[in-house]
């Protein structure tokens, strides 16, 4: 058998040996449990509403009014 053969041939089981390792490792592993909101209430310094309603600083923005 030739060089360039047995190389490529070598080449393409090396391929799909990585291949069907990475495959194998995305269907076998469980996703980690994302937990946005938690159980235990934590305070957000700094997304505090101010008693006017506009979370916007006062730089001469406007804010659009809630309809009430």
């Amino acid at each position: 058998m030739k060089l360039e053969p047995l190389l490529l041939r070598g080449l393409f089981v090396a391929g799909l040996t990585v291949g069907g390792l990475i495959v194998g490792a995305m269907l076998v592993q469980a996703p980690s449990v994302v937990r946005l909101a938690g159980s235990a209430v934590v305070p957000l310094i700094g997304m505090a509403v101010p008693a006017s309603g506009c979370a916007l600083p006062p730089d001469g923005v406007l804010c659009p009014r809630q309809a009430s």
